[in-house]
């Protein structure tokens, strides 16, 4: 029986870090070597958000959002205004880059890898999305600097992005526009070439992190041709835009308005207008929306962690008020339905940290030359855009779950799961939609790129692997890869029929595809004699890939080992 001292009533006041046994796992079997490097670190880390962190999110959600002050008229004319923040977000923000939220890979001696700094944004979302949204787009903006910016920006502002002694600026991506978010390629915001670099001109629609220091924005130099982004942004310039320029003066742009957000109420998003701002060229026409989009590819790989971390924290709160909240006689964790819910919940968070650190770890592969740089961008497009869908589409369903666990108190302010629900929404749509995700998915296997053969070498490699003590799961990973293969191939004779299949590809593919990785990690604990999360991956195929029978006859093994489960304890 699980008594109440074996699990804390909520995650205010733990450890992030130290308290998620199934990340340390992943890690030490995935990088053991940069995870030797950044334990002490990431446990500091864990602990800051944990404390102080999560009480500022509450603080400044609840009493003190930003705010916008205009100034129409100073001793001079007209003044942009400014957006105020309370000291103890403020506060927070810095501290989270002087913790090496960024510029941990680009230190002295660093390994160059990113893995710490991606850990780090999976424990800020559990504590406060408000500001793992613009750690995630300085970190954006500095890999777009360090990695394909001219010698001379990257030198002179690169510092000041990645810099760890609390006076870091951080960085935004200014893209969204008034006639839609997602066609990037169809910016009307104007660069007009002068003696300091170019000027911009024109109207960002959806800036968050309206407050940074630095930022990258796509314009359309006179004279550049008009596109779109299914005609691949012909004549999109990319350009930095600093929020101050020589003697600290302010450039020139101004916010229209902050904009009134379901969630993420702690950062302030805005509309800006650009009336002739001064920028720095990135990348000029046939490139800037390439650029971009690497930009906005790193912000995927945070999001696809966000969603796992705020899985995780609703996991976490689900399970503390079901061992504490007692009703009918007894603690409600040990009612049977409470027990499956909790399961469920759990599966879901391990699939999801899985996909999500399969990108990181992806992602690193490539910026240290591990992979090959064409199969290995390849797979990492891919894996991103099915993590990226797959852990934000759960990540609402854990936390509205959270909110029914913890029931009419779960709905009030008073309690994280209210914050929670709210702030998870902008997952889904942060950095594209579901559509946009099956649009990339399709470039990469029904178009010029074999994404699919290598998808499909990946999920029957985890398949050869699989012991006897796999069960049924090895022949439901079987058929779903068959079904994978089908649909692959279809699409393939069948380039016209893309557009109406994807959205349906991308469900299967990231079905599969987190159900042969759990396998992986299955496989591997079995090697230690510890078959814990063999029952979650066989929970996992049975739930998501068979058609799952609701009114079984024998008791599920993962239920019949319930709280050794629950509380990652380990299984002969």
């Amino acid at each position: 029986m699980i008594e109440p001292d074996e699990v804390p009533p909520t995650a205010r006041g733990t450890n992030l870090y130290i308290a998620d046994i199934n990340l340390q796992r992943l890690l030490e079997r995935r990088a053991s070597e940069e995870l030797q490097r950044h334990e002490d670190r990431l446990a500091d880390f864990g602990a800051w958000a944990g404390g102080p962190l999560d009480e500022q999110a509450e603080y400044t959600d609840r009493y003190a959002n930003p705010q916008h002050v205009p100034q129409p008229y100073g001793p001079n004319g007209p003044q942009p205004g400014h957006i105020v923040f309370n000291p103890r977000y403020v506060a927070c923000h810095a501290e989270a880059y002087a913790r090496g939220a960024v510029g941990l890979p680009y230190q002295k001696g660093a390994s160059g890898r990113h893995l710490a700094c991606f850990t780090m944004g999976y424990l800020l979302s559990q504590a406060d999305v408000s500001i793992h949204c613009p750690v995630t787009m300085t970190g954006a903006v500095a890999h777009v600097l360090n990695t394909v910016a001219p010698e001379d920006l990257r030198k002179r502002f690169l510092p000041q992005l990645t810099r760890m002694d609390g006076q870091a600026l951080s960085g935004g991506t200014w893209a969204t526009e008034l006639h839609g978010g997602s066609d990037v390629g169809a910016t009307t915001t104007r660069a007009v070439k002068t003696d300091e670099g170019w000027a911009l001109h024109g109207l960002k629609w959806f800036t968050s992190n309206a407050g940074s220091g630095l930022a990258l924005a796509t314009a359309r130099p006179d004279g550049a041709p008009a596109g779109s982004l299914l005609r691949g942004g012909r004549g999109l310039g990319c350009y930095l835009v600093p929020s101050h320029l020589e003697e600290g003066r302010p450039n020139a742009y101004s916010v229209r308005r902050l904009k009134e957000k379901v969630g993420t109420r702690g950062l302030a998003t805005a509309e800006l207008d650009l009336n002739g701002a001064t920028a720095f060229e990135v990348a000029g026409p046939g490139e800037g929306l390439k650029v971009m989009m690497a930009a906005l590819e790193y912000s995927r790989i945070h999001n696809a962690v966000a969603s796992a971390g705020l899985l995780r924290r609703a996991f976490v709160e689900s399970l503390g008020w079901s061992a504490h909240r007692a009703a009918f006689g007894q603690t409600v964790i040990h009612y049977p339905m409470v027990q499956d819910q909790l399961l469920d919940m759990q599966m879901e968070l391990e699939a999801a940290v899985a996909l999500s650190f399969e990108s990181v770890f992806a992602f690193d592969a490539l910026a240290t030359g591990d992979s090959d740089p064409e199969q290995g961008g390849d797979w990492l497009r891919l894996v991103t855009a099915l993590a990226k869908y797959r852990t934000a589409d759960q990540a609402v369903k854990a936390c509205r779950n959270a909110v029914e666990m913890v029931g009419g108190n779960g709905y009030t302010e008073e309690f994280p799961t209210a914050r929670l629900y709210r702030d998870c929404l902008v997952t889904a749509v942060w950095e594209g939609p579901a559509n946009i995700q099956a649009l990339e998915l399709l470039r990469l296997v029904a178009g010029k790129r074999p994404g699919d053969q290598i998808f499909l070498g990946r999920v029957g490699a985890a398949l050869s692997d699989l012991p006897p003590q796999a069960g049924d799961t090895a022949g439901l990973l079987e058929g779903a890869l068959e079904e994978c293969r089908a649909a692959l191939s279809h699409l393939r004779r069948n380039p016209d029929q893309a557009p109406r299949h994807g959205r349906r590809l991308l469900d299967l593919l990231s079905d599969t595809l987190a159900t042969a990785l759990l396998c992986e990690e299955a496989v591997a604990d079995l090697k230690l004699g510890d078959s814990r999360k063999m029952l979650v991956a066989n929970r996992f195929a049975n739930r998501v890939l068979a058609h799952h029978n609701p009114i079984a006859t024998e008791m599920e093994p993962a239920l019949a080992a319930f709280e050794d489960v629950i509380l990652y304890q380990p299984v002969g």
